[in-house]
């Protein structure tokens, strides 16, 4: 303990500062959150074609933390992805908020058992979590923001495109990990 400190709580005049324990894994999140948030960034820069459709590249980073580092990993990720994005783009507590809570939560989801079974590579793990996060955002909207019979006609749109950018990001996600991996290792 150093001169000052009680409890972790160091004293220097007058303030107190709190230090915790950061470990490997928590730098390692951290990192991938950054990388993340700064993808989300930018694609929230990009136009879109229609409400709700955005190529969703961030998650390309969640995969792959589930790929190399496991669930618990990747799901911090997701989650601080979507608090610091919320936060960043002034969206926190706001419907986009909400819509990409409940994407990140229903794609984190699905990922979990389909990743576990181990019969899903990467453009099928992409697939899955693409049409959940589509499926939850389009629930969520109709839901609580746009309760109109005429919504259910974007349905088709909203869900082949997720199949589109699903695609794209698994084979993003499975390049990737193959570059990162090397052949035969």
């Amino acid at each position: 303990m150093r001169g000052g400190d009680v409890n972790g709580i160091r004293q220097a005049a007058g303030a107190r500062e709190l230090e915790l324990p950061v470990s490997a894994e928590d730098r390692l999140v951290a990192r991938y959150a950054a990388l993340a948030i700064a993808i989300h960034l930018i694609e929230a820069t990009l136009p879109s074609p229609l409400p709700g459709i955005k190529p969703g590249l961030a998650n390309v980073v969640v995969q792959l933390v589930l790929a190399r580092h496991g669930w618990r990993a990747a799901a911090w990720v997701a989650v601080l992805r979507v608090l610091v994005s919320s936060l960043l783009l002034g969206t926190f507590l706001s419907p986009t908020f909400l819509l990409s809570a409940a994407g990140a939560a229903s794609a984190l989801l699905v990922l979990a058992p389909a990743h576990a079974c181990g019969r899903f590579g990467p453009v099928g793990l992409s697939l899955l979590a693409a049409q959940a996060h589509m499926a939850a955002q389009f629930t969520l909207a109709y839901t609580l923001l746009i309760p109109h019979a005429a919504l259910l006609a974007l349905l088709p749109v909203l869900m082949t495109a997720a199949v589109v950018t699903g695609l794209a990001g698994g084979i993003i996600s499975e390049a990737v990990q193959r570059t990162a991996t090397g052949p035969g290792r």
